[in-house]
């Protein structure tokens, strides 16, 4: 009997020996993963030989870009996932949080195209925005990657623990994030000072944790991890034959430190895969391909090494469940969090997503863009998550206000109507109450000019505005404009005359916008128009019918005020202003006008009406086509010619119904109606730089609707060959144009945003 204990007993020791060398085969493995901006895309092809080996991560810390791509491990997706996701990222339109035209209203749109450079302008104090990037369009980003685990607080409850590193700005201490949104945690983490806006979460302010900890072994060692392998892809200090950039000069001051703790840091990782990174800069995310290579190259150096690791793994632990993306959302309730500035209205306008029906990532960044885009905010920060207490989910939106009210904007042009010309603007947002903005454009130049501008935004609400601007150029034009339009005769063979046009405009409107694609705008307008010669002054036996001359010599052909009623539809999709490459427009404006003073004894109610409608089509890579018709023409018996249509030029911002013509100079086809067609093929042959051919046709007479010879072969055209270049000043483009049948040519050239 005892000999039967005693074996029972041996039996029991031996089955408990060999079940505590079984568990001691199931190491626990921890992934650290080091910052180092696109040279962190190394991560991916570590983590992919990682797998191929068989190792199972059970916890993950990473800090900046090895937080990102440790994040998004640890939330489900594998290493191909994660290849697919980084090669298929715009990385360049991220950092740089390029908005697209569609999310700008259209006051902003014109704003955006109109100045080269913004400074905030407080208390009389021009200040450089503290960032390059607010860091947008990476948070979207990483909220619709992460939305899978949106629901999860404590990051050791994610599928893979994790754990990632900031700092605070304000003291300098490391801060570790264990739990909260992980999207913004993880923002926070990748932070890099003057790159991207600092975050706040709890009430700190956080910068990239690569200041006090770019490779946090410590943090993953204390979540249990028995092994740790490291993938580090930090570089050394560089010589002064690398430090060209601001950026790289920030990153050698950081390196002091990282250097040095890496010397420690690296002893103390149990498999340490350095992947080359001497060639790389943080910034070259267009090299993810050779980039991910080497971190594959890296890893499988050391896959002996990986895979006895993985041998001594327990191999019964859960098989991880591949993530699938989803695009579909189901919002039903919206949380903003208290706007000093901004109403609840305002800000629902924006978004344009009902929270009654389902709707998309791409909708919600849609949305967040249209915030974004008015400036009115550093950062833009919601949560996606489900609603604890029901089925609905909610989104939390929480509004970081820019502090900066008042702006500084600058920029600077030339072209062959207004010569050089520089342009100040100060802006001011709620001057007198919520959701405005006030702008006062000086301009500089041979030609003197100003617009002021007040505007009330409701968005889709009816919204107020007050415009005042000054205007005035002064052009060769052929004498028979003025002889057809003015009636003057003079004594002499004249072929063209010297004129001055000065044109002041007040309007007070409302307006009402639909998605910041259609407005409607509707006002009353007061414009006071001058046009002036002294080449007639100078010749005798000249007949000017009603108008007057100074004695200085100046002839005065108009010098009345007008008064009007308008009318104004809009409908804008085009992606950009200067070089469309897809979208639609139509524009349609109408003008009532009801009295004047009446310079020339001859006005009678007329009212103008005019249309212009464009498409723009990409059919070949990098080829695209804008089509545009054209037409206006009066209604009314009055004699006043002030307003008729006159073709011809180049430009954007040409006065009244001056409209650009190519083929003919400024100012050089007059008639009360027209009707003009436009096609334009353009060849972006490297990024921002185009070739283009242009072709224009034109009916231009007065009353020819009346007659019906609009709808005849065309009488004019012209053509011409282009140059463009998208420079940080606005758009340069150089144009020779012909004309066939006037046997005419000319060269239009321009530079900076027209204004």
């Amino acid at each position: 009997m005892q000999r039967v204990i005693l074996g029972i007993v041996l039996l029991l020791f031996t089955w408990v020996s060999m079940s505590q060398d079984h568990e001691k085969k199931d190491l626990k493995v921890g992934l650290v993963l080091s910052g180092g901006g696109a040279k962190g895309m190394a991560h991916i092809g570590a983590i992919k030989v990682l797998e191929e080996a068989g190792i199972k991560v059970d916890f993950i810390g990473g800090t900046s870009m090895g937080a990102i791509v440790g994040s998004l491990y640890a939330a489900g997706y594998n290493g191909n996932q994660l290849d697919s996701i980084f090669r298929a990222t715009d990385f360049t339109n991220l950092i740089q949080d390029n908005l697209p035209r569609s999310a700008k209203t259209f006051y902003e749109k014109e704003n955006s195209e109109k100045y080269a450079v913004t400074l905030p302008f407080d208390n009389f104090k021009v200040s450089v925005p503290p960032a390059y990037s607010g860091g947008q369009n990476v948070y979207n980003e990483l909220v619709k990657f992460l939305y899978p685990v949106r629901n999860i607080n404590d990051f050791n409850d994610l599928p893979i623990p994790f754990v990632c590193v900031a700092t605070d700005v304000e003291t300098g201490e490391e801060v570790v994030l264990r739990e909260g949104y992980l999207p913004e945690a993880v923002m926070a983490s990748g932070t890099l000072p003057s790159l991207f806006e600092p975050a706040r979460i709890n009430g700190k302010v956080l910068i990239d944790g690569g200041v006090v900890n770019n490779y946090p072994i410590e943090e993953v060692r204390k979540m249990g991890a028995d092994i740790i392998i490291g993938v580090d892809v930090q570089h050394g200090l560089r010589d002064r034959e690398s430090l060209l950039t601001a950026t790289e000069i920030l990153l050698q001051i950081n390196n002091y430190r990282t250097v040095l703790d890496m010397a420690e840091k690296s002893k103390k990782t149990d498999i340490y895969i350095k992947p080359n990174m001497v060639d790389y800069s943080i910034i070259d995310f267009n090299l993810d391909d050779v980039i991910i290579k080497s971190g594959e190259e890296a890893a499988r150096k050391k896959m002996d090494t990986l895979k006895a690791v993985a041998s001594r793994q327990n191999g019964k632990r859960k098989v991880r469940e591949r993530i699938v993306s989803t695009d579909t959302l189901s919002i039903s309730h919206l949380v903003i969090l208290e706007s000093e500035n901004y109403s609840r209205g305002y800000v629902k306008g924006k978004l344009r997503f009902d929270t009654d029906n389902p709707t998309t990532f791409s909708r919600v960044q849609q949305g967040i863009s249209n915030l974004a885009a008015t400036g009115n905010f550093h950062t833009i920060h919601y949560k996606l998550r489900d609603n604890e207490d029901s089925d609905e989910q909610e989104m939390v939106l929480d509004l970081n206000e820019n502090n900066s009210k008042s702006f500084i904007r600058i920029g600077a042009h030339y072209d062959n109507l207004y010569k050089t010309a520089a342009i100040l603007n100060y802006t001011r947002k709620s001057l007198i109450t919520r959701d405005d903005v006030s702008s006062f454009d000086f301009i500089i130049g041979d030609n003197v000019r100003y617009k002021l501008q007040y505007y009330v935004d409701k968005g889709s609400y009816w919204s107020f505005g007050l415009n005042s601007s000054f205007n005035e150029f002064e052009k060769d034009v052929d004498f028979d404009l003025v002889r057809t339009n003015f009636g003057v005769q003079a004594g002499a063979n004249l072929n063209s005359i010297n004129m001055d046009i000065t044109d002041f405009t007040n309007q007070a409107y409302v307006q009402t916008v639909l998605r910041e694609e259609f407005a409607f705008r509707m006002g009353i307008e007061h414009k006071f128009l001058k046009y002036s010669t002294k080449t007639l002054g100078q010749i005798a036996n000249t007949s000017i019918g009603q108008t007057g001359r100074n004695t200085d010599g100046r002839t005065f052909l108009e010098k009345s005020s007008f008064y009007s009623a308008f009318g104004q539809l809009t409908f804008d999709t085009y992606d950009d202003k200067y070089f469309p490459s897809k979208g639609l427009y139509f524009d349609g404006d109408f003008h009532f006008y009801v009295f004047s003073s009446d310079f020339n004894n001859n006005f009678k109610e007329f009212s103008i009406a005019k249309a212009k409608a464009g498409i723009a089509i990409p059919f070949m890579k990098n080829f695209s086509f804008n089509i545009e018709t054209q037409g206006g023409f009066k209604l009314g018996t009055s004699n006043v010619s002030s307003f008729d249509f006159i073709l011809g030029g180049y430009g954007t911002h040409l006065l009244n119904n001056f409209t650009p013509f190519f083929g003919y100079n400024f100012l050089a086809l007059p008639g009360n109606a027209f009707v003009k067609a436009y096609g334009r093929l353009d060849y972006e042959f490297v990024p921002k730089n185009h070739l283009m051919f242009t072709a224009n046709y034109a009916n231009v007479a007065d009353d020819i609707f009346r007659t019906g010879d609009w709808f005849e072969l065309p009488t004019y055209s012209g053509y011409a060959i282009g140059y463009g270049w998208e420079s940080f000043m606005g758009p340069m483009q150089i144009h020779y144009s012909w004309s066939p049948e006037g046997k005419t040519n000319n060269f239009f050239f321009s530079l900076g945003y027209w204004f």
